[in-house]
Order: C-alpha cells, then sequence, then structure tokens
C-alpha cells in the first residue's frame, strides 16, 4: 500500500494533530516519552505568547549597541538559529553560531568578539550538555575580566527548559535573562521556540511575519491529507525509501543551503535507529551530477530560480523528485513546520518513534571514558606521509603498510558496495575557507564512485546523523579526519582542557562506531593547516579516482 493511502487509513493526520501516543508505539513505557515531546505541533501561538518579551530583549539588545551574538549551543539548540541568520539575517547583530569545541575556532571567537558589544546566549534544552556549559564557562572568564563581574553577567542569556541546571546557574550567576523554551518540545523540533526565535529577533528578522507564516503551515499540515504539504512530503520519503531511494538529498542555492543542515539533523537523528532510516546528504553542488539509484532529490529554490528548476525538470524520470519553492525567505518558517510533521509522520510509516535518540548516549560515555582513561581508541596501524592511519571496526587494514594517504583512502573507498554512503568526519575547525578544499572535492567524489557522500563538521553531528551512524542501517563508510594540533586552551573549573575535549569527542565516536562494526578509517593529520587540507583534498580525489584538473 502506497505511504499517503497507508496514513489515511490511519487518521495518521488527526491522530498526531490530538497527540495521539498510539501513532508511535503501543509500549506505555515508549508513550510515556512520546507524550512529553508533541508539544510542537502549536507552537506559533506559543510564540504569539513570548513575543513581546522577545521584541524587548532585541530593541534593548540594539540600544545598547550590541553588534554580535554568540550563541554557545548544540544540535537542535543550534542549527535553527544558524539557518535563521543566514536566511533572515542582516538588519540586526551579526550572529556567531559557536557549535563546536575545536580550539582554533573558540580562540578566533574570543580574540575578535568584544564583551562589551557582543550578547551571549547560552542555549541548552537539558541544561546540562558539555559544549555550551565549557563555552560558558571560557567566554564568562573573558567577560569577567573586561566587564567586572556583575556588568559580565548582563551580557549573557541562558534558553533553556524550566527547572534546568541552566537556569539555576543563570540565575546564581546574574544572566541578563533566561527564557524559558517548551519542555515538551524536543531539541530538533525547537525551531520555532525561543531557541530559534530570540535569534531571530537579536539578528533584525521579523517574528511576527514567521509565526504567521508557521501558523498558515500548521493549519495546512492539520488539514485533510489530500490537501496536507506534510503528508504530501511524507509519503514522497517512505515511498522513496521503500523503491530503494534511501538517500534524501536536498539540492539548494548558497542562500538557503544552511536550511539542509537543519533537515539533516531532523531526518538523520528522528529516523535513523534500530537499524533502519533515510541518509539526508546535504548537496554541496550549485550543478549535481552523477547520482545513483538510492537517490531521492529535494530542490529547495527561491521563485524566479531558473537554473534549479531546470535541473530538477532534468532529474525527473531518473530519480524521485521533490519541488520545495520558497516565495520569499520567511516562508523558512513554514518549511520548519512542514518538516516536522512530514518526519513525524514518516516514522509512523517506518513503525519507529521519531521522538528518542537511543545512541546518542554512547558516544557521550565513550568521550568520558577516553578523557578519563578508561577507554581508549584503537591504535594507528602505521604512519603515512606524516598522516596516522587505523583502520577499525568493520573496515579491516590491508595487508600491507599503507605508503599514501590517497591509497588508505582507495582502500576505504573500494569497501563501498552498492547502496552504501560515504562520510567524511572532519574535525577541523568550521571555516568556510578552511574547508573549502573538501566542499569542492566531495560532488567529484560522488560522482566518480556513483555513492552518496556527506561532509559532517564535528562535534556537531555527534548531535545530527551521530544517531543514524550508529543506528542506522550498516551501509555508511567513515573516513574519520582528526590532527594532531595540539591549540588548547584550559576550561575554568576543570582539571582538562578544551582540546582535550576536542579530541576525546573524535576518539570516542571512533570506539562507538567501531564497537556497531562500522567500517572506519581515520587519518590524524599533522596539524590542521589550509595546505594540509588541500593535500587531504588531493588524496581523497586520488583515492576515489578522480581525474583532476591538472591531470592527476
Amino acid at each position: 500500500m502506497a505511504a499517503r493511502d497507508r496514513l489515511v487509513d490511519a487518521d495518521a493526520v488527526a491522530r498526531l494533530h490530538r497527540r495521539d501516543v498510539t501513532l508511535f508505539s503501543q509500549d506505555p513505557k515508549v508513550q510515556e516519552t512520546v507524550a512529553d515531546r508533541l508539544g510542537w505541533t502549536e507552537l506559533s501561538k506559543v510564540g504569539r505568547e513570548v513575543l513581546p518579551r522577545i521584541q524587548a530583549l532585541a530593541e534593548q539588545a540594539a540600544k545598547e549597541g550590541v553588534t554580535d551574538v554568540a550563541l554557545l549551543g548544540m544540535g537542535g539548540s543550534s542549527l535553527a538559529s544558524l539557518v535563521i541568520s543566514r536566511v533572515l539575517g542582516g538588519r540586526g547583530a551579526t550572529m556567531h553560531v559557536l557549535d563546536t569545541t575545536s580550539p582554533i575556532t573558540v580562540r578566533h571567537a574570543l580574540e575578535t568578539l568584544d564583551p562589551a558589544k557582543t550578547l551571549y546566549l547560552v542555549a541548552s534544552k537539558s541544561g546540562g550538555t558539555i559544549e555550551p556549559n565549557t563555552l560558558y564557562s571560557i567566554f564568562r572568564e573573558k567577560a569577567d575580566a573586561k566587564l567586572g563581574r556583575a556588568a559580565a553577567g548582563k551580557r549573557f542569556i541562558a534558553i533553556t527548559d524550566p527547572g534546568t541546571s541552566l537556569e539555576a546557574l543563570a540565575v546564581d550567576q546574574g544572566f541578563r535573562a533566561v527564557v524559558q523554551a517548551p519542555g515538551s518540545v524536543g531539541g530538533r523540533f525547537s525551531a520555532l521556540t525561543t531557541f530559534g526565535l530570540l535569534p531571530a529577533a537579536l539578528v533584525g528578522a521579523d517574528v511576527a511575519v514567521m509565526l504567521d507564516r508557521a501558523a498558515t503551515a500548521e493549519r495546512a499540515c492539520a488539514s485533510s491529507p489530500e490537501e496536507n504539504p506534510a503528508v504530501e512530503l511524507a509519503a514522497f520519503i517512505a515511498d522513496s525509501r521503500d523503491e530503494g531511494a534511501d538517500k534524501l538529498t536536498v539540492v539548494a542555492p548558497e542562500q538557503l543551503r544552511t536550511f539542509g543542515l537543519w533537515v539533516e539533523q531532523l531526518v538523520a537523528e528522528s529516523l535513523g535507529k534500530h537499524g533502519m532510516g533515510v541518509v539526508p546528504v546535504v548537496e554541496l553542488a550549485d550543478t549535481p551530477r552523477g547520482y545513483g539509484p538510492d537517490r531521492a532529490i529535494v530542490v529547495v529554490r527561491m521563485t524566479g530560480d531558473t537554473r534549479l528548476a531546470e535541473w530538477a525538470q532534468s532529474q525527473r524520470g531518473r530519480h524521485p523528485v521533490y519541488e520545495i519553492v520558497f516565495d520569499d525567505a520567511y516562508d523558512i518558517a513554514e518549511e520548519f513546520v512542514r518538516w516536522e510533521y512530514a518526519v513525524a509522520l514518516t516514522g509512523f510509516l517506518l513503525g519507529i518513534n521519531p521522538f528518542d535518540e537511543p545512541n546518542v548516549a554512547e558516544a557521550k560515555a565513550a568521550t568520558a571514558g577516553v578523557m578519563d582513561g578508561s577507554v581508549s581508541a584503537p591504535a594507528p596501524q602505521g604512519a603515512a606521509d606524516s598522516v596516522m592511519v587505523t583502520f577499525a571496526g568493520g573496515l579491516e587494514a590491508p595487508g600491507h603498510p599503507e605508503r599514501t594517504p590517497a591509497t588508505a583512502i582507495g582502500h576505504a573507498v573500494a569497501a563501498l558496495e552498492e547502496g552504501d554512503y560515504l562520510v567524511l568526519l572532519a574535525y577541523l575547525p568550521d571555516d568556510e575557507a578552511l574547508l573549502a578544499p573538501l566542499t569542492v572535492v566531495v560532488p567529484s567524489v560522488a560522482a566518480e564512485t556513483g555513492a552518496a557522500v556527506c561532509l559532517e563538521v564535528g562535534p556537531r553531528y555527534l548531535h545530527s546523523t551521530g544517531q543514524l551512524h550508529k543506528g542506522g542501517p550498516n551501509n555508511g563508510v567513515f573516513i574519520l579526519i582528526t590532527t594532531q594540533d595540539r591549540t588548547d586552551m584550559p576550561v575554568p573549573g576543570q582539571e582538562w582542557g578544551l582540546g582535550n575535549l576536542y579530541r576525546a569527542q573524535a576518539e570516542g565516536d571512533l570506539v562507538t562506531l567501531a564497537s556497531h562494526d562500522r567500517r572506519v578509517l581515520r587519518l590524524d593529520l599533522p596539524d590542521a593547516s589550509r595546505e594540509t587540507v588541500e593535500k587531504l583534498a588531493g588524496a581523497l580525489a586520488d583515492g576515489a579516482g578522480v581525474v583532476r584538473e591538472d591531470g592527476a
């Protein structure tokens, strides 16, 4: 039976709208957890209630001359803000989303952001997430030193659920404000809660317009299945997957490309578990080519974008294609709603609870074990041109030492089977210029191999696609990229430094992937310089058999 018919027969839309937990499980314990995660279906109403306070905070910041906003968060607490700032920002403060523990990135932010002109948002649903809490302690120390303790506290706002340890910390340490988010909304469904709305107001977006668009989408997504945009999208995802096209590829112009990162988390973390899943792929090429039969394509474009419209038309008949057309940038709010409803409905179609993330905690535990010495990452098998090479999990080491990174990569690429995908897990500073060689070569590797290729930045992906990597089907080959760079900085109140945490997160994920028999190649680069990243990109091209412009 086609997916749409199954949704109609189950009365799934009406049951979701009235928050019927039996839609997702017959297990009372699972139903209890689901019941606490269905508060996102009418967020436009909740947003209207908090709008005056959000607007007042944004107006106050503007009057005080705030030029920059640093968001210290992870996963669902940060990705929507990243999207909103890129798509709707420009009339207010400049947004800096710091969802990383890279000492190089954090040090740069410390050196360039003036605490007197910066507002820091500490965003954590649980209040106990290690990354934002660690970053808070670092940036608070800097602000205290420059402004004094009392004045520095007023540069910080906490965004969190009611009653968390972060809320108590904010009160104790004199934050300007605590802005609560609904406790019944999971992080990846929280784009239209205060986690997304306050940052939106601070960067100059019209939050009232966002909420109007969201309300329109909520009505549409609660309507009859015949006219329901979420049902249409859910059926597209599920039917495509059933037909073997399980690589849900988001193709968008540069202006909207960060939206793919938000979709990536929502899809991967909601649907990638119990050996099942849909693999979201954020396309990096403007004109993609070489897709295999496992691709389902979602084109997200602005009205009038004839280039992408023509490209989408050229793919019809070869692949399932779904188009989303924005009339203007504020349609992003409608898409947050459509995708949340659609992914929840897809969870029902796949028989998966889309509101938990059972494998995310594994990597966190392994990271803690690496830091306290109770867990060790697999040892490298040798060095190739100053790059330490480790084959782990289901990827057996070749019977001879690898002499170059390209041959090691070639060994990993050769492990790809039909329907597999390749993932670069890059623990590198989230710097567009630094990562550019990789973003350029990834589409060529995908076209050459015929496999979907994903570029993920760590540790961000641990709170996003990390769930799929461990809990989804074992059809990924992973190239974990770390560096021997020892840039570090102390973390106030801790015996370990930020660099220790950063490297431990990578090694903890390596341990976890290997424990699930995932095929993993680790390349530990000598440093994080542009020259080294360029060499890595060249090795990736060579290992995948890409013919480069220089004839190599």
